[in-house]
């Protein structure tokens, strides 16, 4: 059963999960981002099955995530490599890996990488920073408000959470 698209609605989160595609996609994102490159390094680091991995590197190449690079003319090898787009998607994977170490989502009892600061070693977390003076924005001060996208629906979802209504 193929899922629903989420083309055309008018929502980020939508769009951007419409482009990477499925669960696969992170993971292969997160090899890229590791400096994996090969066709085979991702079938050994992920066991994926030959289609699937086939199938969603078309995916990310023709979504502009990932690029197809000829390495050798013979016999002719091809590696991949995270355009700019691609690496964008950092911050993603790593809120994932955050979250999923927070709430022991592998069961393991321990996280298995951790983001540290590579002069000090000291380990790092995402933060939501104001623009303009680069300082982290604790929680209880973040709100949600219209942007020039927004329709009528959005507005009027963000004015009820304003007003208490969308707890």
């Amino acid at each position: 059963m193929k899922p629903k698209s989420f083309a055309g609605m008018r929502c980020s989160i939508a769009g951007a999960l419409e482009l990477i595609g499925d669960r696969w996609v992170f993971l292969l994102i997160r090899d890229l981002a590791l400096g994996l490159r090969r066709y085979d390094e991702f079938r050994e680091s992920l066991g994926i099955p030959d289609a699937t991995l086939a199938a969603r590197l078309k995916h990310l190449t023709e979504n502009g995530i990932a690029e197809r690079v000829r390495y050798q003319d013979r016999p002719p090898r091809d590696e991949y490599r995270l355009t700019p787009k691609g690496r964008d998607l950092w911050k993603v994977n790593v809120a994932l890996r955050e979250w999923g170490d927070r709430w022991d989502a592998t069961g393991f009892g321990a996280p298995t990488v951790e983001t540290v600061d590579r002069a000090t070693g000291r380990k790092l977390v995402l933060a939501l920073v104001d623009a303009q003076t680069g300082i982290a924005v604790p929680r209880e001060r973040i709100q949600f408000r219209a942007g020039p996208g927004a329709d009528d629906t959005i507005r009027r979802l963000l004015d009820d959470l304003g007003k208490g209504n969308g707890k």
